[in-house]
Formats: C-alpha cells, structure tokens, sequence
C-alpha cells in the first residue's frame, strides 16, 4: 500500500479535511452567503413599507416564523411529530437568542445610532471565535481572523464621518445583539444533529409577539401587507433557514464571518433598485468588506481536502 502525504498547510488551526468534509464545508460557505443574500435584502423592503416598524414587523415574523416551521414540515413529513417531542434545550436556546438578537437589533437602532451598531455587530466574527474555542473548543483558522480584521476595518471605512455618539443604552444593546448572534451560532455548530428549524420559526414568533403590544396589525394597507409576506418569507425565512443548514457544516467564526457580506450587498441594493448613491467611504469600505470575503471564500474553495491511502493491486 502507498501512503500518499496529507495535505500540509501553515495554519496549526486549520483542520485537515478529507474529500467529503471539504465538499460540505464547501457547501456551508455558499448557503452562508445565501443567507447574507437574503438578509441584505432588508432595505429594499424597508424603504417600500409605509406601515409603522412595530406593525411591519409584527407581520414579518408572523410570516417568516410560518413559512421556516412550514419548510421543516416539508422536510421532515412523517417525522416531524416525533421531532418535535424529542427536541431539547440546544432547541430552545437557540430560539430564545435568535429572538434575543432580532428584537435587541430592533432596540439598537432605535436607542444609539447606526453607525455604533454596525461597528459593534462587525466585531462579531471575534466573540463568535472566542465563543466556540471556549465552549466546544474549536479554534478560528488563520485566515478566518485574518479576513475578519480586514471586513473589520472594512466597516471602519464606511463609518468614516457618521455620527457615533449614541446612547449608552442603544450601544449596550447592540452588544447584546451581537452576543446572541454569536451564541446561538456556536450552539447551531455543536448540535449540528439537532433540528433547528423549529428553533428559527420560534425565534421570529417570539419577535413578532414582543412587536405586536406597539403594533397596528389591523392599520396596514392591502400593498403593505403583501409586501410583509414577502418581507417575512425571501429577507427572513429564507435567510433563517439557509443560515442554519450552512453554519453546522462550517465553523462557528467563518459562518458569522461570511454572513457579514449582507453589510456591503445592502447599500448595494438599495443603489441598483433604488438609485440611493451611497457616499464615497461607503463604496470604499464596501469593496474592502467585500474583497475580504471573497478572498476568505475563492481561498476556502482551493483549499485541497487530505489524501486517503490508496491500495495498490499486485500485478
């Protein structure tokens, strides 16, 4: 038998992977980055929305909760019930954070400003590595850190001149947002055998539950309303469920890494539908954002998986 070298790298924290593992990690980085696709959608719904935030989002997550739980039923038929009843506290945990984290996001930008907001959600990638290396022991790879100082500053760029001087309150809550992005996605990564699809429908439920004593469900328009459904389903429920098939199959920090594209596709939406010109540093710490990533991802996918032994037959 020959035994072929495995592959080497320079990087001690990044893992030797064999062919099927480098092809699901492969997969987890494009469904991340549908998810970012989706949520960098927000904008455009936004802008077109005439309801009050409240109700608006009282009817996005009623929708979006409806269509993941309806998803996982498909998926599932048969099985779903019995499911169901085995589900646990990862389940759990990760139902009450992901609705920590939307309704805290809310409060954020209601209570600071967004510009320090958006800083503190760029630092992200790093709780989530310190998060998962002191939970489930998984270190970040060299590249992931590297990538994430680079989106990092990226998002500096693009803050350059705005108004950072919200409340402590607002900021306080943004870190808080920030925690629960990253807890909830460590928790996804170590129960990657748990459904979590049912802990993503409840997350937007209990969003919508927590809007809804400051919302008018009833006072919204015919165009609004049909604008949430689609608010709910391609922005959230989409992101939502491809956020959580990707991030089990990815580490932690690289799947908060890559969902930060949505930070430079938003601005850019809002720009190619909309005619909204972004100021020049948002286009400048955009690109850097964005060649962060790709860079991040084009390197991930060139990455070459280990070598198995391979027998070799007598003659």
């Amino acid at each position: 038998m020959v035994n072929a070298p495995p592959c080497q790298t320079q990087d001690p924290c990044l893992p030797v992977m064999t062919s099927a593992e480098h092809r699901q990690h492969q997969i987890g980085l494009l469904l991340v980055a549908g998810a970012a696709l989706a949520w960098s959608s927000s904008a455009l719904f936004v802008r077109n929305i005439e309801a009050g935030l409240m109700t608006m989002l009282f009817w996005r997550g009623i929708f979006s909760g409806t269509a993941v739980f309806l998803l996982f039923l498909l998926m599932e038929r048969g099985k779903a019930l019995s499911m169901l009843m085995t589900l646990r506290w990862p389940t759990l945990a990760v139902a009450l954070l992901s609705a920590t984290g939307m309704i805290t996001g809310i409060g954020a930008l209601r209570n600071t400003t967004a510009a320090d907001a958006m800083v503190i959600y760029a630092t992200v990638p790093f709780m989530t590595a310190a998060l998962a290396y002191l939970v489930i022991g998984e270190r970040p790879s060299r590249v992931t850190l590297v990538a994430s100082t680079v989106a990092l500053a990226g998002v500096g760029v693009m803050l350059v001149g705005a108004d950072m001087g919200g409340s402590l309150f607002g900021q306080f809550l943004a870190v808080i947002m920030t925690f629960s992005m990253a807890a909830f996605t460590t928790i996804l990564r170590q129960h990657r055998d748990v459904p979590m699809l049912p802990a993503m429908a409840a997350s937007a439920w209990i969003c919508s539950f927590a809007c809804f004593w400051f919302a008018e469900p009833g006072a919204i328009s015919e165009r609004d309303f049909l604008l949430c459904v689609a608010f709910g389903i391609v922005q959230n429920a989409a992101g939502l469920a491809l956020y959580t098939f990707g991030s089990r199959r990815i580490p932690a920090a690289e799947a908060t890494l890559i969902a930060a594209l949505e930070v430079p596709l938003t601005p850019f939406w809002v720009f190619l539908f909309m005619g909204e010109v972004p100021a020049p540093q948002t286009l400048i710490g955009g690109a850097i954002v964005l060649a962060a990533l790709m860079f991040h991802i084009l390197s991930e996918f060139r990455r070459r998986p280990a070598v198995t032994a391979v027998p070799v037959l007598p003659p």
